[in-house]
């Protein structure tokens, strides 16, 4: 793979989630109701960061989980022979809530898929919301975020690599080549 651009650093991703953060706010009336649920690996960060935006904005702590959606894959045979995969758990009831699932970014909209089945599976949220950082386009799911970072058109021979330093030791948004 092979460097093409660099969307975003450290300060633009770190605006583009304080704008999510106050959307989710202003949307919602409040935050009383609401709680964040980060898509593992990548959408947990995100979801802390809006967690912790939101309380800078309102003095709110709100609920903040994630979800392992590896269960609620529609290509879950396609990934290994031997999946371990665990059910869902979060650290709060999501029955009336309103679920705002995080992640890092959109493509064809099955991890979407995946994790508001895993929601439903903890119990009966009164609306999921999608937040993503990126939205590259290539849906193959009727499923559109509601609030997006960054929209980047992108190729089917392109990647977009968001780099966080819990997992990577950087911050920012890059647009790789995949190449032949």
């Amino acid at each position: 793979m092979r460097l093409k651009a660099r969307i975003m650093d450290e300060a633009a991703l770190g605006r583009a989630l304080m704008r999510i953060s106050h959307e989710i706010t202003e949307k919602n009336q409040g935050v009383d109701n609401v709680a964040v649920v980060g898509i593992k690996r990548r959408g947990e960060p995100i979801a802390e960061r809006i967690r912790d935006n939101i309380l800078r904005i309102e003095g709110v702590e709100i609920p903040c989980g994630s979800l392992d959606i590896s269960y609620y894959r529609d290509d879950l045979s396609a990934l290994t022979d031997a999946p371990r995969v665990s059910r869902p758990e979060l650290p709060f009831d999501v029955t009336d809530k309103d679920i705002v699932l995080t992640d890092d970014v959109i493509f064809t909209g099955r991890t979407a898929r995946a994790a508001i089945e895993a929601v439903f599976s903890c119990g009966r949220p009164k609306t999921i919301q999608l937040a993503v950082l990126v939205d590259r386009g290539h849906r193959e799911l009727p499923i559109r975020p509601d609030y997006v970072g960054k929209n980047i058109p992108t190729s089917r021979s392109e990647l977009v690599e968001v780099r966080l330093p819990e997992y990577d030791g950087e911050t920012g948004v890059f647009l790789m080549d995949m190449g032949q």
